[in-house]
């Protein structure tokens, strides 16, 4: 194998192929385990799961985000953290909408699967994998190594296959209520409102959610060095 080809590459990909398997594998089995142990129960068996894998993640990919081959350097042109920053705040608007129910998140209120098409669903049905391929490109873009690419394509292609699950299970679900929904929303982002099926109300944007996406914006912009340091001690 190439010198620059390390153990790190098959490690991340390893974490990432198992990160699929637990989150989409879980999802899939949401509506058998509901029936057995009941919603909530099950939100907390998913986050046990899915919460320390992520984070495994998150600290293996810092630590080893240099890694490889340096394909590229684009950190000396003018403008790159500017735009790299910028394109990472507008990826969290499109990964969190979830976010939104917060009580249902920590299972306070009983976790549901919403059909619903306001907001940022008007521009893509997948925000989170839409959020995904924004910071891919944009951290691809900055860091420009082998262990950066082969991180950026595993991400991408799990979020590509969760949206045919994610368009699965909501049929199953929500059947000819779901087929009208996706009528009118598309997976590329503005598809819908450029082919005239959608189109945008800017008064669905101004809620408290989109204000606590941009407190967190600003707070992981603060936190972000203290984040990578204390990686760096984790593994």
């Amino acid at each position: 194998m190439p010198s620059w080809l390390t153990g790190s590459h098959f490690a991340m990909a390893g974490l990432l192929i198992g990160f699929a398997i637990a989150h989409s594998g879980l999802a899939a089995l949401r509506p058998q385990a509901e029936k057995q142990i009941g919603a909530r129960a099950y939100r907390v068996i998913f986050a046990l799961v899915s919460i320390p894998f992520a984070v495994t993640l998150i600290v293996y990919f810092i630590r080893h985000r240099y890694d490889g081959l340096q394909l590229w350097n684009l950190q000396g042109v003018p403008g790159m953290p500017t735009a790299v920053w910028g394109l990472s705040a507008i990826s969290f608007v499109f990964l969190y909408p979830a976010t939104f129910n917060l009580l249902e998140i920590a299972a306070v209120e009983k976790p549901q699967v919403h059909l619903y098409e306001t907001g940022i669903i008007r521009i893509t049905r997948h925000p989170q994998m839409v959020g995904q391929v924004i910071w891919c490109v944009a951290h691809t873009l900055w860091l420009g190594t082998s262990f950066m690419v082969l991180t950026s394509t595993g991400l991408v292609l799990h979020h590509l296959f969760a949206v045919w699950h994610g368009d699965r299970r909501w049929q199953a679900r929500h059947g000819e209520a779901f087929e009208a929904v996706k009528a009118r929303t598309s997976v590329i982002p503005f598809a819908a409102v450029v082919r005239g099926k959608q189109s945008l109300k800017w008064q669905e944007f101004v809620k408290p959610a989109y204000l606590g996406i941009a407190l967190f914006v600003a707070g992981f912009w603060w936190f972000h060095p203290k984040m990578i340091l204390l990686s760096q001690q984790l593994l």
